[in-house]
């Protein structure tokens, strides 16, 4: 059996397909791997791959702004003559761009997954976790479940085990970063402690100074060295750290390539680090883990895919914003998690390999999760700062369970314990369901009209309602995710009107379970 999985995203993303070819690999399949060309190093730090092809993503994209046909022409090419020799059985793709789309079609394999295309070159969404993480990557707030997760369930593989374990460095490449780290050590180091001060945009980075007041705190009470980590377009980040003055550091910004990015990590105590790809990479080798996130970034969905790390975010209303939002506060996230809060919990684990809660005054101004398994063996957080028992958390429970049963085509049934939602939080969400239900009865009945007489005043009415639905949870920040899957889903039945009654009956299903596990905990 051969898999092809293709993943057109950047170091992190690709890190986490580990557990899906691990998994694959597994079951007795031989894993092929497509990624970016300037990503391809990240796979020598991955294992159970068999064969690895690099699209040459920068000449695509200049072909297709030159002429769409230039573009095809080369993913055509590419195509033919990289992929001939390894005929997969199913190509896996995990990037619903459309070169990934096209990608899925031109590899020959027998049978598709992931996101693809139909006979009519319209997007194909092959599974209902497939259209959930189509709809969860564009909606902040309403994406409950780790990305690495939702890989795995798209990838067919539910409830097999899923090890994110990357291959570790070669002992040559540790020796080389022992020797650096040794050479210029500070007099008096007694160890390490890694430092990412960069991230994917400036308003999503921990400010450099907090990072230099935490650094000082490890170095005049623990004696640890930050070795400074970071590509080299983040120098100007390791400049600002030195300017400071605030403790020794050794800068490795710009001098690592992946392999010797790898062994440092593995030299450190712990990283501390922005929601980055090193982060990553720091988890799929067992790195202690801090991680901070900001703005865009929230650890329920783009967390460390390991137990026992810190995750820490802002403790505001507007956290996590959403891609298209215009911050009219200038990014005051940034400044709202404070050194001396991450310095309590990394002193508790330095002494006791536990992130111990914080006193309350050093809980100010942040959520502090703790990363674990659930039931399921799904990633999950258990807050160490009292959010559990807030609307937000008691949503994203609620979306877990209730989305599960969803995307896993079970029997709807509400939650034997949901978590309580306030009156206030309880009064925005039920309409909303109350009126969902509503709609998809008619829309069932009016399907089944449809089927026996499609004539065009009854076509008309059906129309208005979906597009009714469609609004309603679409135009719902609590709902957003629900909405966008909703029409994913309704369209690629086409006029299989049967197909079509189907969907909308598992909606109802899904929505009248939630509607009494809301009923339940209401005040």
């Amino acid at each position: 059996m051969r898999t092809l999985v293709i993943n057109l995203t950047r170091f992190g993303d690709l890190l986490q397909t580990q557990p899906v070819v691990s998994g694959l690999k597994a079951r007795g399949h031989e894993v092929g791997l497509v990624c970016l060309e300037n990503f391809a190093s990240a796979v020598g730090l991955m294992r159970d791959v068999d064969a690895v092809f690099s699209l040459p993503g920068s000449e695509l994209l200049a072909g297709i702004d030159r002429d769409w046909r230039q573009g095809l022409g080369l993913l055509w090419n590419w195509a033919d003559a990289e992929l001939r020799n390894f005929l997969p059985d199913t190509v896996l793709n995990l990037t619903a761009t459309l070169p990934g789309r096209l990608l899925t079609c031109l590899a020959n394999g027998t049978q598709q997954a992931g996101f693809g295309l139909d006979s009519f070159g319209f997007g194909r969404n092959t599974t209902s976790w497939a259209a959930f993480l189509l709809a969860s990557t564009r909606n902040r707030g309403c994406s409950p479940f780790n990305l690495v997760d939702q890989f795995c369930e798209v990838a067919g593989l539910g409830s097999d085990e899923r090890r994110y374990e990357l291959a570790r460095p070669s002992a040559d490449a540790g020796a080389e970063i022992g020797r650096i780290l040794a050479t210029a050590a500070p007099q008096g180091c007694q160890g390490f402690v890694g430092f990412q001060l960069g991230a994917s945009a400036e308003f999503r980075r921990w400010p450099v100074r907090r990072f230099a007041r935490l650094g000082a705190m490890l170095w005049e009470r623990h004696r640890l060295c930050p070795v400074l980590l970071g590509t080299h377009d983040e120098e100007v980040l390791g400049e600002r750290f030195a300017a400071l003055k605030a403790c020794p550091a050794v800068s490795l910004i710009g001098q690592t390539g992946l392999p010797a990015l790898a062994a440092a990590l593995t030299q450190v105590r712990l990283l501390v680090t922005n929601d980055t790809g090193t982060m990553h990479l720091a988890a799929g080798l067992g790195t202690p883990l801090c991680a901070v996130f900001l703005a865009t970034a929230q650890p329920w969905d783009t967390g460390p895919y390991a137990e026992n790390c810190l995750c820490v975010e802002p403790d505001m209303p507007c956290h996590p914003c959403g891609f298209r939002h215009k911050c009219t506060i200038d990014y005051a996230c940034r400044s709202s998690v404070r050194a001396e809060s991450l310095y309590h919990y990394i002193c508790s684990f330095l002494n006791t390999g536990a992130w111990c809660a914080a006193p309350s005054l050093e809980q100010a101004g942040l959520r502090a999760w703790l990363t674990r398994r659930d039931a399921f063996g799904d990633m999950d957080l258990a807050s160490l700062t009292g959010h559990e028992a807030e609307d937000r958390t008691a949503w994203i429970r609620m979306q877990r369970h209730h989305y599960r049963q969803f995307l896993d085509k079970l029997h709807p049934e509400p939650m034997p314990q949901p978590p309580a939602l306030s009156s206030d939080y309880a009064s925005v969400v039920l309409p909303v369901f109350t009126q969902a239900g509503q709609l998809l009865f008619l829309l069932g009945q009016q399907a089944k009209a449809v089927a026996a007489a499609p004539i065009p005043a009854l076509k008309s009415k059906f129309l208005s309602n979906f597009e009714r639905l469609t609004a309603l949870l679409s135009d719902s920040p609590q709902f957003s995710v629900l909405g966008d899957m909703w029409r994913e889903q309704a369209q690629e039945t086409g006029d299989d009107l049967i197909q079509l009654s189907h969907l909308i009956e598992h909606y109802g299903g899904m929505v009248e379970a939630w509607k009494e596990s809301l009923g339940q905990v209401a005040r």
